[in-house]
């Protein structure tokens, strides 16, 4: 005669069995990927989206102004002790209704491995680079031009018009110019016609007189200092603004506590702390969003001063929508 099993004993042999099979259990391998790199918000009615190119890292060496110790203490309250600090490489699509429009291109393919997203970044933020009619450089050094062409030279963009104000580009364009600079200097002047060049040769590159405007919606204004035609772009749109000052800042924990610092790499570091000044200045007293190409991604928010200093106010993260002007506490 066929024996029953008591609920009980059927209970312990499937409890066992579930205890067995948890013990076995492995997690999943680690996904060791990262989010798209892209971050949106609306200012009035244009659309911008930032976008990380990668970053590189720039030792707190290259700062001037402060003594090293002085450097090194600033950083240090931001917990930033390490030989190179991380400095980002983010670029800005602005959908105006009208144009789409690409603030810059970041490092592409002439930083190594922690650069030359862009391209993956635009096409996962929901546009493609041939969509893209318009690109304005703040300047051309090659971590904001590189990105213009892949690692074979060809243009990434084909269906844009590319601009610089015409000091920047008669600085690194000029044909003469490795003859004249110096030997350390010339592979920047190189990268930058090299970029440049399959533009230029489709007759999609052109320059503008500072203040001149390359499309209606842009206002530009020049910045000397950091290179000869260093330039920022105003964007205003239903009340609200927003600036796209380039390389005006490259550090977080120095230069908004200490503007009068510079780096290395400006080619007039007298002019680039003037320009610095004026532009931290009125960002801060006109309330409005500022866009930095070397500040942590996504490297938009405000400049509010505070006691002859001026202090990063960083956008946060939230559900795209128009963004709501609020005045800062002075």
């Amino acid at each position: 005669m066929r024996q029953s099993t008591s609920p009980i004993l059927r209970g312990l042999v499937l409890a066992l069995a579930l205890a067995s099979g948890l013990a076995l259990a492995q997690p999943p391998a680690q996904q060791k990927t990262q989010v798209p790199g892209y971050q949106r918000f609306a200012v009035g009615d244009y659309e911008v989206t930032a976008l990380f190119d990668g970053y590189n890292d720039l030792s707190p060496d290259l700062l001037k102004g402060l003594s090293p110790g002085q450097i090194r203490a600033l950083l240090a309250r931001r917990s930033i002790d390490t030989p190179g600090v991380q400095t980002a490489f983010n670029a800005f699509l602005i959908n105006t209704g009208k144009h789409l429009i690409l603030v810059d291109t970041g490092a592409g393919a002439c930083i190594g491995e922690t650069a030359g997203f862009l391209s993956a970044n635009i096409k996962a933020s929901g546009y493609e680079p041939a969509q893209v009619d318009t690109i304005l450089l703040t300047h051309l050094h090659l971590d904001h031009v590189c990105g213009l062409v892949d690692a074979r030279q060809q243009p990434i963009f084909s269906n844009a018009t590319v601009y610089a104000a015409k000091p920047e580009a008669d600085y690194w364009l000029d044909p003469h110019a490795m003859a004249r600079v110096p030997e350390k200097a010339r592979e920047f002047f190189r990268i930058a016609q090299e970029s440049t060049a399959p533009y230029i040769a489709a007759g999609r590159f052109k320059t503008f007189k500072p203040g001149e405007s390359p499309v209606p919606e842009v206002q530009t204004a020049l910045e000397a200092g950091h290179t000869p035609g260093s330039t920022t772009y105003l964007f205003s749109s239903a009340g609200q603004s927003i600036l796209f000052m380039g390389d005006l800042v490259h550090n977080l924990a120095v230069q908004f506590d200490h503007p009068e610092v510079t780096i290395g790499f400006d080619v007039n570091a007298q002019q680039a702390k003037t320009s610095r000044e004026q532009v931290f200045s009125s960002a801060a007293a006109k309330g409005i969003w500022v866009a930095a190409a070397h500040l942590p991604f996504p490297g938009i928010g405000h400049i509010a001063a505070v006691d002859k200093h001026f202090q990063w106010v960083p956008i946060e993260y939230g559900p795209y929508q128009r963004a709501a002007h609020v005045p800062l506490i002075q």
